[in-house]
């Protein structure tokens, strides 16, 4: 089995819809969902995968995305808005910019949502693929 097929496998076990262009794929899947009255929110799982053929290398980038629509008076809490709000975070500031782990988005989004999606899975699974077709796995958060 090539590296290709190999990931259109695991990208089908999802199930999301992969496309492809080029050395390209990506795919998105909806990972949580809440409804309110005139109020709807998605969390959306995102990733994309380069093959570079000429230099060995498999790129992997990953993000966690909420989006919103309808009516709604801001953050408070709970409450379902899809306007505007705050959000506090620690961090350690060096050379490079502020990037946040999948990890670190998740347990943020896990507060407002539930469920139970192995984003790492995926990842470990492709990282995996690509090991064994001797590729090298460089991975990427999408900011």
């Amino acid at each position: 089995m090539t590296l290709r097929e190999e990931i259109q496998a695991i990208v089908k076990a999802v199930p999301a819809a992969l496309t492809e262009r080029k050395d390209l794929f990506s795919f998105s899947y909806v990972v949580a969902e809440r409804k309110a009255f005139l109020c709807k929110q998605k969390l959306v799982y995102s990733a994309k995968i380069r093959i570079d053929d000429l230099n060995k290398e498999l790129h992997f980038s990953e993000m966690l995305k909420e989006t919103g629509f309808g009516l709604g008076g801001g953050n408070d809490g709970d409450t379902m808005s899809p306007g505007l709000g705050f959000r506090k975070s620690v961090y350690k500031t060096g050379l490079g910019p502020r990037l946040e782990t999948i990890e670190e988005l998740s347990s943020f989004f896990g507060k407002k949502y539930s469920y139970t999606f192995a984003f790492a899975l995926i990842r470990e699974r492709i990282k995996a693929a690509a090991t064994n077709a001797r590729y090298r796995f460089v991975y990427k958060l999408i900011q």
